[in-house]
C-alpha cells in the first residue's frame, strides 16, 4: 500500500525550537547532576557536623554536672536544712544531705526521674576520672553517649585496676561500631579481661538463674529468662529450626510469630500443634581452643552469638554434646586448625568458617551498617561479583542479611574486602564506611610435601576451588 502521508520538514517536527546538540544536553544534565551532589554532601555533612556537636555538649555536661557533684561535696554543710546546721541529731550526714539534694536539684532541673539523674551524676563521674578515654572519643565525636554507655556499664562490673586494659580493646574500631555492636565486643573483652576465673563466676552467676513473667499492654504477656549461654544458644537454636519448617507455602503466620507459637507449644506441650519437635536436636558452634580441650589451658571458648564460656562448659560440650559443631583453634594466632571433618568439600566447610569469622551480618547498606543478624541465617556473598571474575574464595566471601545483599545489587552501594574480612564500603554519596568481622580469624592450609615431576599433586587447594568445581580431594 502506498503511504501518501507527507514527511514533515525537520523544522516542523521537532517543533519551534530544535533541540540542542546531544553534547549539550549532556553537559547540562551533568551540571545538574553535580550540583545535586553537592546539595546532599552539604545536607550529609550538616548531619554529621550537628551530630558532633551533640556528642561534644554532652561530654562538657557531663563535666559541669562532675564540678557541681564536687563542689557541693566541698560545701557539704549547705545541704542540711537551716534548722539542723550545726546541730548532730540529724539522720543525714552534711554529705549524704548534700549528695541527695544534688540529685533532686538536678532531677527537676533537667526533667528527669530521680534514678536517672543519679546514674547521670556517677557516669559523669566516671567519664571525667576512671574513663578517660571514653570522655576524649565522645567529645570528639567518634562515639556517642549510648557507646560511652555501655564501655561504662561494663567497666564498673570489673575490679578498677582491669578498667584501663578493658577501656583501652573496647574502644578500638568503636567509630565504626553501631551501640548493639559495641555491646558485644565489649562483653566479650570483660570477660578476657577479668582477673577472676570466668568459671567462678559462671558458678555465681547459674546461682542467680530465673524465670520470670509479667503482664504487658492488650492482653499481652513477657517472658524473659536468665539462663547459662550454652542452654540459651540452644534452645534459640531450636526454636528457629521449628520455626523455619512450619513456614510452609500456606502459611500467613510470620517468621516472629511462628517462633513465638513454637516456643509456647514446647513449653505447654513439650512439641508444637503439628508434633513437629520431638527429638529435634539444637545446633550451634562452640569454638575451643586445642590446649584447653586438652586439658593443658583454662583459657575460655567462645560460643556463637554469645561470647566467651568456661573451659570446662567449653571441654564438655566439645566432647560430649554431639548437637555442637567442634572447631579447634590454634592457641596463639587464633587460625582454624579443624572443623572436626575428615574431608574437605568446600561449600560446607567455607560456609562455616565464614559463619564464624563474621558472627553477624556485615552489610552496610540498606540493611544498616549495625545490623545483627547472626551469620547463619544470612545470605554468602562474592564481595566481586561471580560473573565479573569474582572467586569462591574466603577473601571474596562476606556474610550479608537479605537486605544488605539486595541493596548491593539494587542500589549504588559498592563494596571492597581487605585481608582480615574487613568490608569498606562506599555510599551513593560517596562517603566511607567500614564493618568488621566478629574474629579475626583466617584459614589454615596444610603444607603438602612437593610431588615428583612424574606425579601431579593430588591436592587441591579448599579456599580456591569454585562452587561450580567443588570435589572432594584425596589427602
Amino acid at each position: 500500500m502506498e503511504n501518501n502521508d507527507e514527511v514533515p520538514p525537520l523544522e516542523d517536527a521537532a517543533g519551534s525550537n530544535p533541540p540542542e546538540p546531544v553534547d549539550q544536553t549532556l553537559a547540562v544534565l551533568a551540571e545538574e547532576k553535580a550540583v545535586a551532589d553537592d546539595t546532599q554532601t552539604l545536607l550529609l555533612d550538616a548531619i554529621l557536623s550537628f551530630d558532633r556537636m551533640v556528642c561534644f555538649a554532652q561530654a562538657a555536661r557531663a563535666e559541669v554536672i562532675d564540678k557541681l557533684r564536687q563542689w557541693t561535696d566541698a560545701t557539704a554543710e549547705a545541704g542540711l536544712p537551716l534548722t539542723a546546721r550545726g546541730r548532730r541529731d540529724t539522720e543525714w550526714s552534711p554529705q549524704k544531705a548534700a549528695h541527695e539534694g544534688l540529685v533532686a536539684e538536678l532531677a527537676a532541673l533537667l526533667k528527669l526521674p530521680s534514678g536517672v539523674a543519679r546514674n547521670l551524676m556517677f557516669e559523669s563521674d566516671l567519664l571525667q576520672h576512671r574513663l578517660p578515654a571514653t570522655r576524649d572519643a565522645l567529645r570528639r565525636g567518634d562515639i556517642s553517649y549510648r557507646h560511652a554507655e555501655v564501655v561504662m556499664e561494663n567497666a564498673v562490673s570489673l575490679p578498677p585496676e582491669a578498667w584501663k586494659a578493658f577501656e583501652d580493646e573496647a574502644l578500638t574500631n568503636s567509630e565504626t561500631l553501631t551501640v548493639p555492636q559495641l555491646r558485644r565486643k565489649a562483653v566479650k573483652v570483660r570477660e578476657f579481661t577479668h582477673p577472676e576465673s570466668i568459671a567462678i563466676r559462671h558458678q555465681k552467676a547459674l546461682a542467680d538463674r530465673n524465670f520470670w513473667v509479667g503482664p504487658g499492654r492488650d492482653g499481652m504477656g513477657y517472658l524473659e529468662m536468665t539462663l547459662s549461654n550454652e542452654d540459651a544458644a540452644a534452645i534459640a537454636d531450636r526454636v528457629e529450626s521449628l520455626a523455619k519448617n512450619l513456614k510452609v507455602h500456606d502459611e500467613a503466620r510470620t517468621l516472629a510469630q511462628l517462633r513465638t507459637d513454637a516456643a509456647t507449644d514446647l513449653l505447654l506441650k513439650g512439641v508444637t500443634e503439628t508434633g513437629l519437635g520431638a527429638g529435634v536436636r539444637a545446633s550451634v558452634f562452640v569454638t575451643v581452643p586445642v590446649l584447653t580441650l586438652l586439658g593443658q589451658s583454662e583459657e575460655p571458648g567462645t560460643l556463637e552469638g554469645f561470647g566467651p564460656i568456661d573451659a570446662e562448659t567449653a571441654r564438655r560440650l566439645a566432647g560430649t554434646a554431639t548437637s555442637f559443631t567442634r572447631i579447634l583453634v590454634h592457641p596463639e594466632t587464633g587460625a582454624v586448625l579443624s572443623f572436626g571433618r575428615t574431608k574437605y568439600k568446600v561449600p560446607d566447610d567455607l560456609k562455616n568458617w565464614l559463619r564464624l569469622r563474621d558472627g553477624v551480618s556485615t552489610g552496610s547498606t540498606t540493611g544498616g551498617p549495625g545490623c545483627n543478624r547472626r551469620a547463619a541465617a544470612c545470605d554468602i556473598d562474592h564481595t566481586i561479583a561471580w560473573e565479573h571474575g569474582g572467586e569462591t574464595v574466603f577473601s571474596n566471601l562476606s556474610s550479608l542479611c537479605r537486605p544488605s545483599h539486595r541493596g548491593k545489587h539494587e542500589t549504588g552501594w559498592s563494596v571492597a574486602q581487605g585481608d582480615n574480612g574487613t568490608l569498606q564500603w562506599t555510599s551513593p554519596a560517596g562517603r566511607h564506611y567500614a564493618t568488621h568481622p566478629e574474629t579475626r580469624i583466617r584459614p589454615t592450609i596444610p603444607l603438602m610435601e612437593p610431588a615428583p615431576p612424574a606425579k601431579p599433586l593430588t591436592y587441591a587447594d579448599p579456599w580456591s576451588i569454585p562452587v561450580a568445581e567443588t570435589k572432594d580431594c584425596a589427602l
